[in-house]
This record gives C-alpha cells, structure tokens and sequence, in this order.
C-alpha cells in the first residue's frame, strides 16, 4: 500500500539472507551486552554475588535496561522496516550509548549518545507518518517521545526515580500500538479507536504531569494505565486465542500475564502515589519492566527474531518453561517479597527473574541455531522484490515486537507469513510504526 507522500519503496534487496542478517545482527550486540550488564547489576542490587561489581552499574542499572536493551530492539526493528541507511542511527546510538554507560567514560557521554538515538529513532516515526498517519502509529510516536523525554531528562541530571514514569510510558505506548492492528481483526469501531488514544493521550498527559505536580500526576498515570489494560483485554485477540495451541497460545498467554501485571503497576501508582525507593517502588518497576515487557518480548520473539535477522526459531514447547519461570518468580518477588516486605521472597525472586531471562535467551539461541541446521540457505523463503509502506509502526517485545490492516511493510520475505500468524493468533511481526540501590 502506498503511503500518502512518498509511495512505496521498491528497492530491492539483492543481498544473500544470510549476509543481510549478519548486519542486522551487528546492532544486537551492544544490546546483548547491556541485558548481560543490568542482569549483573541486578545481583548487585539483590545483594548476591555478582561477576562483576563495579560501584557504576547499579546507578545505571534502569535505563541500561530500557534504553540500552529494549530500546536497541525496538529501534532496530523499525529501522528494517523503514529500510535504507540513516535509520540505523537509532539502534547504533541507542546500543553504543548502553556500553559507554558501563565503561570507565564520563557518563554524559553515554547520556548523549542515548538522547541522540532516542531522537533518531523518534525521526523514524515521523518518516513513517509522512507515508501512512494512523492512531497505531501516533501511539508508538508518542512512546518515542517519552523515550527522548526521559534521555534529556537525565542528560540534564534528573535522578532514575524521577524518570520512571517517562522510561514506562515509552515501552508501555509502543506495545500498545503495535498490539492495535491485531485488535483490528475483531473489526474495531471508529469509537474503540477513538477511546484508544484517549487512553494513550491520558497516559502520555499523566507522565509530564508527574514532573510538574508528582501526586496528582501519578494519580492520572495510574488511572490511565488501568483504562489502556482494560482496552487492549476487552480489543486485543489474545483473549480469544487462549484456548488454540501451540505458538497462539503461547503468544496469547503471555500478553495476558503481562496485561495483568501492567495493571499490578497501574493500581499501585494509582492508590499509593509517588514512590521513589523502598518495596512498592521496586514492585511497579519489575510489574512494568519485567512483567509487561518482558512477557511482550517473550511472546513475540518467534515471529520478531526471523522477521528481523532472517533466522528461524520456530516455536516449541520449551520456551513456555522460561516463561513460566519469570512470572511465577515475579509472583515471589512483587506479591510476597515487595508488598508483604518479606526479604527473603524478594531476594528469592529476583534470583528466579534473572535465571528466567537467561533461560529464555538460551532456549531461543538453541532452538534457532538447530532449526538454521535443520533448513539450507536455498530452502529459505527468498526476500520480497518490494517494501511497503506501513499504515502503522511497529516492537518488539518488543519486542514487539511496530494501519490501516492491509497495509503494513513486510522487511524481508518473512512479513506476509507474520501477518498471517498474527490473524491467526500467532505474535505480531515488526511494525514500522511494529538502580536503585536497595535501601533494606
């Protein structure tokens, strides 16, 4: 589908899949390297011992993790789908940002590199706007904006529990908008849609009014989170898909665990106000972090990954064991350790989260270098000649995995077999728009 100023891009991609997903990779490694740091820095925070325990790393443990980490996938993933060059500013800032964060180098170095990805990746955004503007786009759009806000934020000196609200909101609207399109598929009223960025302009309102009047505005974010929760399981498909099998419900599942535990942060910052240290704060930021993004990830990882970097990881049974494992320890940690205050589960828990994470990141790695032996170069599906222009932009998780539901680009041959899973219920395929030191 062509978008409304710049038509369609037809360039075709004559590199080898291997080759072009090779490069793609190169981005991932600065992101790899950040998740292994803020995991570090967790067991430093978690008083257990740690392979490294550098004074540094628990001060940049939060934003490591969101910008460094999550915040690489999801620009990477949108510079695929945008395609040429200059897109790729945004994934490489972003990653190279997380590593300077961790190294001996002035932090405001790193702190400038993570501003300047954030706002590339903000001009991917508007690029995408200009071809196709849609409410799923302008969400994630306003997502990229909460990123750019929090970066300045800290550039400026603001302190991490101050920046929360804007680090969530990023992650949180991006999903949002990349799960509106497979909301699409129940055929949403203009109504529904109109009370969709309601919910988003609440949300978005919520987090610049928590700098200027911190009660109040968490107040609203609360709110707003709880009504945006209470659309995407009242639109989204996952809840009709929980009774398939397989890869459906594998995927549904866990964007419902991570509805609720969206909701878990939502309550808590609408019934206890700010918090800026102790068991409740570290309650909202693993429910929104670990909970709800974590899970997105999770759930889309088997159709993002392929989509991405032309290898297969096709779904099995085995990825449900990590994923268990991170909610049923967040459980340990969130519902006993943090708001029964019993040390402990909260330590307990927190060890779990980590050894789910590196689970899943085992499990994923295995799974898809068998299933690369298991199928030649010459017997995988060939790039498409063309690239549309999306309606929508799009994670993932993310993951997500980032609109009109016809029109969405498809990087690399692998778009129109993601969009087929996601009617059936399968993952979203990527979207162009798709430290506290512990006190106890």
């Amino acid at each position: 589908m062509t978008g409304p100023a710049t038509g369609p891009d037809t360039r075709t991609d004559t590199r080898p899949a291997t080759r072009a997903g090779s490069r793609r990779a190169v981005p991932l490694l600065p992101a790899g390297v950040a998740l292994l740091a803020g995991l570090d820095a967790a067991l430093v925070l978690l008083g257990l011992p740690a392979p490294v325990t550098a004074d540094r790393l628990p001060r940049v443990h939060g934003v490591l993790l969101v910008l460094g980490f999550a915040g690489t996938l999801v620009a990477l993933e949108r510079a695929v789908a945008l395609g040429g060059r200059w897109p790729y500013l945004a994934p490489g800032c972003l990653g190279a940002g997380g590593l300077l964060l961790i190294t001996p180098a002035d932090l405001r170095a790193g702190r400038l590199l993570l501003t300047l990805g954030s706002a590339a990746l903000l001009a991917v955004y508007l690029r995408f706007w200009r071809r196709q503007p849609s409410p799923a786009l302008l969400a994630q759009a306003a997502g990229a904006v909460s990123a750019l806000g929090a970066a300045l934020l800290w550039l400026g000196g603001l302190d991490v529990p101050r920046l929360l609200p804007w680090l969530a909101a990023f992650l949180v609207l991006t999903v949002a908008g990349e799960r509106l399109e497979p909301a699409r598929v129940g055929f949403l009223t203009p109504r529904a849609e109109q009370t969709f960025l309601g919910c988003v302009g609440a949300v978005a309102t919520g987090v610049v009014t928590t700098l200027l009047w911190p009660a109040p505005g968490t107040l609203l974010l609360g709110a707003s989170l709880l009504a945006l929760v209470a659309w995407l399981v009242v639109h989204d498909v996952a809840r009709r898909l929980l009774r398939s099998t397989g890869l459906p419900r594998f995927t549904a599942a866990c964007l419902l665990a991570g509805y609720a535990w969206l909701a878990l942060a939502g309550a808590l910052w609408l019934l206890s106000g700010p918090v800026a240290e102790g068991p409740r704060y570290d309650a909202v930021v693993h429910a929104v972090f670990l909970g709800f993004v974590l899970s997105m990830i999770m759930a889309h990882a088997p159709v993002i990954l392929p989509a991405v970097l032309r290898r297969p990881l096709p779904y099995h049974r085995s990825l449900a064991v990590p994923a268990w494992l991170l909610h049923g320890s967040l459980g340990v940690r969130v519902l006993i350790g943090d708001l029964r205050d019993v040390p402990w589960a909260w330590r307990l828990g927190g060890a779990l989260n980590i050894a789910a994470v590196l689970l899943f990141v085992l499990t994923a790695a295995a799974g898809s270098v068998a299933a690369s032996r298991r199928t030649p170069d010459a017997a995988r599906p060939a790039p498409h000649a063309s690239r549309r222009t999306p309606d929508a932009a799009r994670p993932a998780p993310h993951t997500a995995p980032p609109t009109s539901d016809a029109a969405r680009p498809a990087p690399d041959g692998a778009r129109t077999a993601s969009r087929s899973a996601l009617a059936g219920g399968g993952a979203p395929a990527p979207q162009e728009p798709d430290g506290r030191k512990d006190p106890r």
